[in-house]
């Protein structure tokens, strides 16, 4: 994990780490997130990923958004991830999230900013992530902060079996 943190904005609102005591609001936020995408949660998931966020030795990090009284209005998890082309680790944002009474605030900028300050201080050459094509208000941020790509994702399921596979 990173140890850099933005001073606290006059809004109150600071971008820092994930924390061992922001587990129960972390998880709140993390099962809206992936409820907005149609994903399955469960206990499981969620101890994994909290596990992953805690642990130094692991890839994923986390950035939150907090009130002055430690209330989560926001998460990231980011990894480093290595781009052969260029003989380096970059960095991949996995998961953005800031709570629906929040959006529109800046904190999904804000974190991303603190992700990509993060990155700079590991030396990624650029930080990468994907997003729905019809998240619609989150491109309208993206397309101010990043240049989409013309690259197409592809997700080849190895669980349930592939055609021709």
């Amino acid at each position: 994990m990173t140890s850099s943190a933005e001073q606290p904005g006059a809004d109150g609102i600071q971008i820092r780490d994930v924390q061992p005591q922001d587990r129960a609001a972390w998880e709140r936020l993390y099962r809206q997130y992936a409820e907005f995408y149609k994903e399955p949660m469960n206990e499981n998931i969620l101890a994994r990923t909290w596990s992953w966020l805690l642990d130094a030795r692991h890839p994923l990090q986390g950035k939150v958004a907090t009130t002055a009284d430690g209330a989560l209005l926001g998460l990231a998890h980011y990894r480093p991830f290595p781009e052969p082309l260029l003989g380096k680790e970059a960095g991949f944002l996995d998961d953005l999230f800031v709570s629906p009474e929040q959006r529109g605030s800046g904190l999904g900028r804000r974190l991303i900013e603190a992700v990509a300050q993060a990155g700079k201080e590991q030396g990624w050459p650029f930080l990468r992530w994907i997003t729905a094509a019809d998240n619609a208000q989150a491109r309208r941020l993206y397309d101010g902060l990043a240049q989409a790509t013309a690259w197409v994702t592809y997700d080849l399921n190895l669980e349930k079996g592939t055609r021709g596979v």
